[in-house]
């Protein structure tokens, strides 16, 4: 058992899980066809996608989500950032 620190959690402790993290997407007619991971192409699938649009009134949200399957079986969340015109990785 680990003994108590007598200390309170401070926001400055936490840290985001599953944050996401930029990827390199290639894409086809504006859908993922592909992604580079450590120098190599993936084949990807799409099994599934939505839409959110989201606080229009103070930071927008735009985002395009892809649920895809690797050519290995592996799935992976991606998702396009419409405002920022990025791609990200993100893990549940």
């Amino acid at each position: 058992m680990v003994a108590h620190s007598r200390t309170s959690p401070r926001a400055t402790d936490l840290r985001p899980l599953n944050a996401p993290r930029p990827i390199r997407v290639l894409t086809g007619d504006g859908l993922p066809i592909a992604l580079i991971e450590n120098g190599q192409r993936r084949q990807i699938k799409i099994e599934d996608s939505w839409h959110i649009d989201d606080e229009w009134w103070r930071d927008p949200i735009n985002r395009r989500y892809y649920r895809v399957r690797l050519d290995d079986g592996a799935i992976r969340t991606l998702y396009e950032d419409r405002e920022g015109h990025q791609w990200f990785a993100q893990t549940y």
